[in-house]
């Protein structure tokens, strides 16, 4: 399976995810096949980082995009709820873009085995750092999505590793709702659902594929203003 296909994996459980919040207004059963999105962009970050042959480029695409997406995604989250000052899911991708970048740099230091380890250490905390960031700027996912990206870098060529750390994350994440909330039923297929991504990101075959860059960017904050517009339309 190629990173196109991947995304266009993405794109779609993402297109259904949000088309769900124009049709119920809220939580509906399409926002089980929407967890499939987010893994998969998260992955794809991470290869991104280990395939991208100008990082800086990398990162002003990202950030482009998060500005120009900010909007419609306000717009998008005025549809079903008060809150709308959240930061769209580029700005969590960003964090986690400079996450695995500083971890790396870190990492990468020539100098002696106690430096090494300090440096990791050190590459580590910036990446709870950018964690928190994410959460404390309520960026779409938070937390969970920056270390969702680092932790797929950090195993990205030890798949069982990788699966382990991710469905253990995917636990923490939704641990509290798990065990203490009375719709836990809904949590416990959400968490299954987040999961299921795995499936596709271990049959990816490191082939890029068909070329589509600029659409995969350009569809996000489109289908967002496409939502919103039959939105308007609708409540006429």
């Amino acid at each position: 399976m190629s990173a196109f296909v991947l995304k266009i994996i993405a794109l779609i459980s993402m297109a259904i995810d949000h088309t769900g919040h124009l049709i119920y207004g809220g939580f509906s059963y399409m926002n089980y096949i929407g967890r499939i999105a987010f893994p998969i962009f998260a992955f794809q970050i991470s290869e991104g980082y280990n395939h991208t042959s100008n990082l800086k480029k990398y990162f002003l695409r990202l950030l482009c995009f998060a500005i120009i997406s900010q909007i419609p995604f306000m717009l998008f989250l005025s549809m079903y709820s008060n809150d709308i000052f959240g930061l769209n899911i580029f700005f969590t991708l960003l964090l986690g873009l400079a996450s695995i970048t500083i971890y790396n740099k870190l990492n990468k230091l020539d100098c002696s085995k106690y430096m090494h380890i300090l440096y990791k250490l050190l590459g580590i905390i910036v990446v709870f750092i950018l964690s928190l960031v994410a959460e404390l700027t309520n960026c779409d996912y938070g937390y969970f999505g920056v270390l969702t990206i680092f932790l797929f870098f950090l195993f990205g060529n030890k798949k069982i590793l990788m699966n382990i750390a991710f469905i253990a994350l995917v636990l923490i994440y939704y641990s509290k709702n798990l065990l203490y909330s009375p719709l836990r039923s809904i949590y416990f297929g959400l968490a299954i659902c987040t999961i299921s991504p795995l499936i596709f990101i271990n049959l990816y075959n490191h082939k890029k594929g068909k070329s589509a860059k600029y659409f995969l960017y350009i569809f996000y904050p489109a289908h967002l203003l496409i939502l919103y517009t039959l939105h308007l339309i609708f409540t006429l």
